[in-house]
């Protein structure tokens, strides 16, 4: 039996969030009005948040078994607010409080004022059915 490399890593993985959370980010930002499309991306950036915040778990437990727990804890630390800010977005994206996600998005715009996302990214529009997810997922 041969062993199986896996190509995807989590550093990449949450690489890849990053950016499709700036690029909807980006998009949100140029909503004038609240239609599905506002809603798709108010709900993919905060399941996103969520996403990321799985992959720095995934990230440090491989250091606490070797010991590094200062590192492992450093971590957690630096992305702390990805699950707070998520779940505040989640709550918001469901009651349909377009203010308090303006104002969050624009606090994770802040967080990730250093993730470049170039202009002709091959990311389509990831954010596409998210509020369909999200409200099957209530249920």
């Amino acid at each position: 039996m041969s062993r199986i490399i896996q190509t995807d890593s989590v550093g990449k993985r949450r690489t890849q969030l990053l950016k499709a959370i700036v690029l909807s980010i980006r998009e949100l930002m140029k909503q004038t009005s609240v239609n599905s499309d506002t809603r798709d991306l108010a709900a993919f950036i905060s399941n996103a948040l969520l996403a990321v915040h799985s992959t720095v778990e995934e990230s440090t437990i491989p250091w606490e078994k070797r010991g590094y727990w200062v590192k492992a804890d450093k971590f957690r630390l630096e992305w702390e607010w990805t699950k707070r800010i998520g779940e505040e977005m989640l709550e918001a994206t469901k009651e349909e409080d377009w203010p308090a996600v303006a104002m969050l998005s624009a606090t994770v715009g802040q967080q990730l004022s250093s993730v470049q996302v170039s202009d002709r990214h091959r990311m389509g529009k990831p954010w596409v059915g998210a509020w369909d997810l999200m409200k099957k997922d209530e249920r």
